[in-house]
């Protein structure tokens, strides 16, 4: 299994002889409802991947139809004919856009193609009655497993279903927005989240060298730091190992440890 971050909440996982983008975002600006005057994101560096220069991507994974995750104008200038999994509200934009090859998941239905399995596990309830999806990954051929939340997991619901978890991609630094709370798990939750699911790593999402610009930005309060997560991990004294590639990094992760590349 090899695991590269872009940034923010995007990633290229190679699993089950597959190579997956996750969540992609590669193309400034990130404009939420299409309002630039309400919400807006741009990389502070030019992240690690242009649509152009990507490996060959066997599947597109969407986890929301929110815009840091489903971003229209990255999605735009990638090949719409790579099959793409996602969840309903991503699974509108991507038949609006023109994607031909799209198995839209709802919570707890399933994806299999050779020997890899994904299951959509749910996640983040983002506005009232809409619950968007995690991902179970699994390689079926060695039974490596990786579980991507990118807001907030429902621990008591999700935990009994999921089995072993090798890899957990989650936030450890949390956002509370106006009105709806922390969205975002911060490092509290985190761990809570590591205890509960003893994954043998967890990589932290939701990070990013990034600029915000507009009104919201400024009534979202962040809670937490990787710092404090860090320091709460090794205090707890679980086996999670932390890993923090940087942007552009892979990193590969066997069963039995990390192997140097």
């Amino acid at each position: 299994m090899k695991l590269t971050r872009i940034d923010l909440n995007s990633w290229i996982l190679q699993i089950a002889d597959q190579t997956i983008l996750i969540d992609p975002w590669l193309v400034d600006p990130l404009v939420f409802y299409g309002q630039p005057w309400l919400f807006s994101l741009c990389h502070t560096n030019p992240p690690a991947f242009t649509p152009a220069t990507l490996p060959p991507i066997d599947l597109i994974l969407i986890t929301q139809g929110l815009d840091d995750h489903c971003h229209k104008p990255t999605l735009e200038q990638l090949d719409r004919t790579i099959p793409a999994v996602a969840s309903p509200t991503a699974t509108q934009v991507l038949k609006n856009l023109g994607y031909s090859s799209i198995t839209s998941l709802s919570n707890w239905q399933e994806f299999n193609q050779n020997n890899l399995q994904i299951i959509a596990v749910p996640g983040a309830e983002i506005q009232p009655g809409q619950i968007e999806n995690g991902y179970l990954i699994k390689d079926l051929t060695n039974g490596e497993t990786v579980y991507y939340e990118p807001h907030q997991s429902n621990l008591e619901v999700v935990e009994p279903r999921l089995g072993k978890i090798d890899v957990a991609i989650a936030p450890v630094v949390g956002q509370i927005f106006p009105f709806l709370g922390e969205i975002i798990m911060g490092p509290i939750a985190a761990l809570n989240f590591v205890q509960t699911l003893k994954p043998q790593y967890i990589v932290p999402n939701a990070l990013g060298d990034i600029q915000a610009s507009g009104i919201l930005p400024m009534f979202i309060r962040t809670v937490g730091s990787l710092e404090e997560f860090r320091d709460r991990l090794i205090a707890s004294g679980l086996g999670t190992q932390l890993l923090t590639p940087t942007p552009g990094e892979t990193i590969e992760i066997s069963l039995t440890g990390l192997i140097p590349n």
